[in-house]
This record gives C-alpha cells, structure tokens and sequence, in this order.
C-alpha cells in the first residue's frame, strides 16, 4: 500500500492523521515500511494495524510514544500481557470520562500514568494539578499526566503547562458567566438546565480552542 492508500484506511477512525504524522511515527520507528526501487513508502496490512494501534493508544489513552514502543516490542517477542487495557467508552456527546472514579494518590496517579513520581509533583508545583487539603487528585487529573507526559516528550517542561490550566479557567469562567442565572434558581429543572448548559458551552469553548490551535499549527507547516 502507498501511504494514500494508507490514509485511506485510517481517515475514518482517525480523520486528523496526515502525511506528516505517519512519517513522524516511522521516524520514531514505530513503523517501518520498506521503500520501492524509486524510494516511495510501502506498506503491509501489518503495518496499517500497527500504526492503528500506535494512533489508538495515543487517542484512548494518551499514552507516550516510548511507551507505545515498548508495549509493542513486548508484543513483537509474543508478550500477550504487554497488550493495552480496553479503549474507554465515550459519552454520547464525544467526551471522554475518566477510567477509573475516585480519588487519586500521588503515587497511584504516577504508576497508572507511567511516570515518575517526581513529575506529578512537578506538575503540581507549577500549578497544573491542583490536590485537595487531604492530598488527593479528582479523576480527570490522570489525563492531565499523561498529556502533559507526551509533551515533555517534546521538549515542553512542565513550568510551561501553567498557560494551560490558566487558559482553561479563564474559559471555565466564560462558562459559569453562562449558566449562573440557571444554578441560581431552586427549582430542580432549572439546576438540571445548569448542568447541561454548562456541558455544552464548555465543549463549544473546546472545540474552538481546538480549531484556533489547528489553524495555527497549519501555518507552521512548510
């Protein structure tokens, strides 16, 4: 398969792959097709489900690539307990919930995330993750370790992460401009209308955020 033949295949469980992505994950040597006596990428069907699982651990689990590359070398050598945990579930409107509920330890969030636990410290310091009095972290901080892990793959320190969570309160406040007269009422119909105003306003916020990095990262692009 050429790689437009690959992307065929992956555009409709993965519409934002490129060119420029898949070669990335070749020169990660997470794939590896073999090249024509004219130089252009070859893929086998092995390929196109390896790189399927490579986009699925980062999309489900925002796992780190060397992590994807040592759970598939395990593979390789016939490890079948190296294989991932099963995809979380979306809700109805796209929104990924947390794997786990409850409360997490510093320690707990680290080992689930897969890194050391002198990052999640460090993340808490530069005001990324916020602990209650007691130490704890909410569900969505597990996410929020695992992303900020890929990006200190590329090269982004934890310090420059504050810009982040800033941006997303500021978006949160946005939001709870929104839905105040709502919650302020007392009748149940009018703090449910609340909850779900506040789901859709704040995905609207996301999925702007989203398109105005997308735009801007296209620029970059030679």
């Amino acid at each position: 398969m050429r790689i437009s033949d690959v992307l065929g295949a992956l555009q409709l469980e993965f519409p934002a792959v490129t060119n420029s992505k898949l070669r990335f994950l070749e020169e990660q040597g997470l794939v590896e097709p073999v090249r024509s006596a004219s130089g252009y990428r070859q893929y086998s069907p092995a390929d196109v489900e390896r790189l399927r699982f490579v986009l699925r651990q980062q999309r489900d689990r925002y796992l780190p690539l060397k992590v994807i590359g040592e759970q598939l070398d395990a593979l390789d050598l016939g490890d079948e307990s190296a294989a991932p945990a099963p995809a979380r579930l979306a809700t109805a409107d796209g929104a990924h919930r947390p794997a786990i509920a409850g409360r997490w330890t510093t320690a707990g969030l680290a080992a689930d995330a897969g890194v050391p636990e002198d990052f999640v410290v460090a993340l808490v310091e530069a005001g990324v993750l916020r602990p209650t009095a007691r130490g704890y972290f909410d569900p969505w901080s597990r996410d929020v370790v695992a992303l900020a892990a890929a990006l200190n793959e590329h090269g982004i320190d934890t310090r420059h992460l504050r810009a982040f969570r800033t941006a997303a309160e500021r978006q949160v406040d946005l939001v709870d401009q929104v839905v105040a007269p709502w919650r302020g009422q007392h009748a149940a119909s009018s703090r449910a209308r609340a909850g779900t105003l506040a789901a859709e306003v704040g995905e609207l916020c996301s999925q702007l955020h989203t398109v105005l990095v997308r735009a801007g990262v296209t620029e970059l692009s030679p």
